[in-house]
Protein backbone atom coordinates (compact mmCIF):
# COMPACT_ATOMS: atom_id res chain seq x y z
CA UNK A 1 0.00 0.00 0.00
CA UNK A 2 1.21 3.58 -0.99
CA UNK A 3 0.16 6.64 0.22
CA UNK A 4 0.68 10.58 -0.91
CA UNK A 5 3.03 12.60 1.92
CA UNK A 6 4.31 15.75 1.63
CA UNK A 7 7.42 16.07 3.10
CA UNK A 8 8.73 19.99 3.21
CA UNK A 9 6.29 22.67 4.22
CA UNK A 10 6.46 25.63 3.07
CA UNK A 11 5.30 27.28 6.46
CA UNK A 12 5.46 25.83 9.85
CA UNK A 13 2.45 24.18 11.12
CA UNK A 14 1.69 27.27 13.48
CA UNK A 15 1.83 29.67 10.97
CA UNK A 16 4.39 31.73 11.96
CA UNK A 17 7.24 33.10 9.83
CA UNK A 18 10.91 32.82 10.49
CA UNK A 19 12.89 36.00 10.89
CA UNK A 20 16.14 36.00 9.43
CA UNK A 21 19.31 37.13 11.55
CA UNK A 22 20.64 40.66 10.45
CA UNK A 23 24.13 38.49 10.31
CA UNK A 24 22.48 36.37 7.53
CA UNK A 25 22.88 33.33 8.53
CA UNK A 26 18.93 32.74 9.30
CA UNK A 27 17.09 30.23 7.92
CA UNK A 28 15.83 30.57 4.45
CA UNK A 29 12.42 30.70 2.86
CA UNK A 30 11.43 27.61 1.59
CA UNK A 31 9.29 27.88 -1.47
CA UNK A 32 9.07 24.42 -2.89
CA UNK A 33 7.64 20.99 -2.06
CA UNK A 34 8.73 17.19 -3.38
CA UNK A 35 5.88 14.98 -2.87
CA UNK A 36 6.90 11.07 -1.79
CA UNK A 37 4.85 7.74 -2.22
CA UNK A 38 5.95 5.60 0.74
CA UNK A 39 4.50 2.23 2.21
CA UNK A 40 2.69 3.85 5.48
CA UNK A 41 4.30 1.30 7.81
CA UNK A 42 8.03 2.63 6.82
CA UNK A 43 6.76 5.88 6.74
CA UNK A 44 5.35 6.29 10.54
CA UNK A 45 8.56 4.24 11.69
CA UNK A 46 10.87 7.04 9.90
CA UNK A 47 8.29 10.20 11.38
CA UNK A 48 8.74 8.15 15.02
CA UNK A 49 11.98 7.84 14.93
CA UNK A 50 13.05 11.18 14.03
CA UNK A 51 10.89 12.38 16.83
CA UNK A 52 13.09 10.23 18.72
CA UNK A 53 16.15 11.75 17.67
CA UNK A 54 14.27 15.41 18.28
CA UNK A 55 14.61 16.29 14.63
CA UNK A 56 11.80 16.18 11.81
CA UNK A 57 11.32 14.02 9.23
CA UNK A 58 11.45 17.38 6.71
CA UNK A 59 14.73 18.40 8.21
CA UNK A 60 16.38 14.75 7.90
CA UNK A 61 15.18 14.98 4.13
CA UNK A 62 16.73 18.00 3.40
CA UNK A 63 19.86 16.99 4.93
CA UNK A 64 20.00 13.71 2.87
CA UNK A 65 19.99 16.00 -0.50
CA UNK A 66 22.23 18.85 0.43
CA UNK A 67 24.66 16.19 1.16
CA UNK A 68 23.52 14.26 -1.62
CA UNK A 69 23.92 16.95 -3.76
CA UNK A 70 27.32 18.09 -2.09
CA UNK A 71 28.68 14.10 -3.07
CA UNK A 72 27.66 14.38 -6.44
CA UNK A 73 28.72 17.78 -7.46
CA UNK A 74 30.90 18.17 -10.15
CA UNK A 75 34.56 19.81 -9.34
Amino acid sequence: MYIHCIAVRIKSWTGKRRVAKKDGKGSTKKNSQLVLRLDKDERDAFVELCKELDTSAAREIRRFIRGFMKEHAED
